[in-house]
């Protein structure tokens, strides 16, 4: 789908951050159109704002940039959308399969933002620390110090637990996001699954 230029007077002084949303919004929504961020140009971002392509460059050094950006904006909804999900656990392991279930459910609502971040090409705009702050690890890992306390779980290495429980939930959201025709099954059904074999597998031996 196309979407029509539009014509945009100069901004005014103290107009530059309303300017910057406006690109952000209009990129998020061309790559949900579109399907990709290789789709989306900067000419077609400028023209759905209504400013020149240089325009764009002045709030944002490149479109990898801009794309992260973009995605950036959406996965602070993630760390939202997990602390909720956390406020009715039980106790430390049910806070784990809540956040989890969260995380999986927003990768699947937005498709398109978690490849950017997590499945593209542009990892140079993207540092170490932004995608752990992204995969919400720190509250992973609390959680699991908490369980490892709790003597719910079993290891000594929290990190090393949350590195292994976020390569089984990422690993699952991106095999449904690219390959979606394979014969999965209920998805709730695989969801539950994942996270009971996962659990099954840190619980404290006899």
């Amino acid at each position: 789908m196309t979407t029509a230029p539009t014509h945009r007077r100069r901004a005014r002084r103290g107009e530059g951050d309303r300017l910057r949303e406006e690109i952000l919004d209009a990129a998020e929504r061309l790559l949900i159109e579109r399907g990709s961020e290789e789709a989306v140009s900067i000419r077609a971002i400028a023209d759905a704002v209504g400013v020149t392509p240089p325009s764009i460059y002045l709030h944002f050094a490149d479109k990898d940039e801009l794309f992260v950006a973009v995605c950036e904006e959406r996965f602070d909804q993630l760390a939202r959308l997990s602390t909720e999900a956390a406020a009715g656990a039980t106790d430390p392991l049910d806070e784990i399969r809540r956040r989890g279930e969260a995380y999986i459910r927003f990768g699947l609502d937005n498709p398109e933002q978690y490849r950017v971040l997590f499945l593209g090409t542009n990892v140079n705009a993207v540092t170490v620390d932004e995608m752990a702050k992204w995969a919400c690890l720190s509250d992973l890992i609390d959680v699991i110090r908490r369980a490892m306390h709790d003597g719910l779980i079993t290891g000594d290495d929290p990190l090393l637990v949350a590195n292994g429980l976020w390569a089984a939930v990422h690993g699952l959201v991106a095999l449904l996001i690219n390959n979606p025709q394979f014969p999965w099954g209920p998805i709730d059904r695989l969801v539950d699954h994942i996270l009971t074999t996962q659990f099954a597998g840190l619980a404290p031996r006899p």
